[in-house]
């Protein structure tokens, strides 16, 4: 059964789109992130020009977004406070976002900017989450555990002005580092159609200190503005989001969050981030290949006869 997408001008099949959503859906709720790191991609690899993809998905992300906080807000484990001051930099970030991606579009260059944007982000991050994981189960392993020791270390960044005190996250840092993860995860956001979960989660933990049980349900409060922001932007100025992709997306999305927020309350953070790591990585590897693999059809130009070419 399939169904004709207006603004990316292609016909898709209509159970597809329901599964891809309901299994970003899923990762959503284990892990905290909006899920586009993955779904964006996978729009590439059906034929969703890159634009369409990137702007349609924002949108899928709110609605993920608002299913897993829910969730995790009955459990108590959403820090308002730290999320505002992650929010106000996210509206700044996906604002500026939107102008670059419209400036990127007009010079011909988007596709190219967000296929690298992916290939960059999603291979350092990846692998620096995976190598983190896999120390700490191998110290978990050999019975030395993570008693006494931190996740962050304290540097020149905790000395800066402006502190506030979070008590859900037990923590008196610099307004400034929450704000500047915020505005990049707004620009990837906008230029990416990613809630930047895969860029905060890791930055909550290792840079500000926020103990995992409440990360996930913070980086996902914060998702829901800045996407809504960057989607608005993107359909008022780019005319990017298409509407009938993102109703799909988002019926199977809301779906899988449920789900996947059962699922993530029954394992340890580093197998959690283990496996964030790995599907990271798997997609970045995916992305890269078809960056420089050449295509099995070569572009060529035809003529009819008799045109005198």
């Amino acid at each position: 059964m399939h169904v004709y997408l207006p603004i990316a001008e292609m016909s898709v099949n209509i159970f597809l789109i329901l599964g891809m959503g309901v299994g970003v859906g899923v990762l959503s709720g284990i892990f905290g992130v909006g899920g586009g790191f993955l779904l964006t991609p996978l729009l590439f690899f059906i034929g969703v020009p890159s634009p369409v993809a990137v702007g349609t998905q924002a949108g899928q992300i709110v609605a993920t977004s608002v299913s897993g906080v829910m969730a995790h807000w009955r459990r108590g484990n959403v820090d308002f406070k730290m999320g505002t001051v992650l929010l106000v930099g996210g509206i700044i970030g996906s604002t500026f976002g939107v102008w670059l991606f419209a400036l990127l579009r007009t010079l011909g260059q988007i596709d190219l900017v967000i296929k690298l944007s992916y290939v960059i982000f999603l291979g350092v991050i990846g692998a620096l989450m995976l190598f983190e994981s896999v120390k700490a189960m191998m110290r978990t392993k050999s019975g030395r555990g993570t008693t006494g020791r931190k996740l962050h270390e304290h540097n020149w960044l905790h000395g800066l002005p402006f502190k506030m005190r979070f008590r859900r996250s037990q923590l008196y840092i610099s307004a400034f580092l929450p704000l500047a993860i915020g505005f990049l995860v707004g620009v990837l956001s906008a230029i990416m159609g990613v809630g930047g979960g895969f860029v905060m989660v890791p930055a909550m933990i290792y840079l500000l200190g926020m103990p995992t049980s409440v990360v996930v349900g913070t980086s996902l409060f914060q998702i829901i503005f800045v996407a809504a922001n960057a989607t608005f932007l993107q359909s008022y100025l780019n005319q990017t989001v298409d509407i009938v992709l993102a109703m799909l997306l988002l019926i199977g999305s809301v779906i899988g969050a449920q789900f996947g927020t059962r699922l993530g309350a029954k394992l340890r953070g580093e197998q959690l981030r283990g496996l964030l790591a790995a599907m990271v990585l798997a997609v970045c590897i995916k992305i890269l290949l078809d960056l420089i693999i050449p295509p099995g059809d070569i572009y060529s130009l035809s003529f009819p006869t008799g045109t005198g070419h």
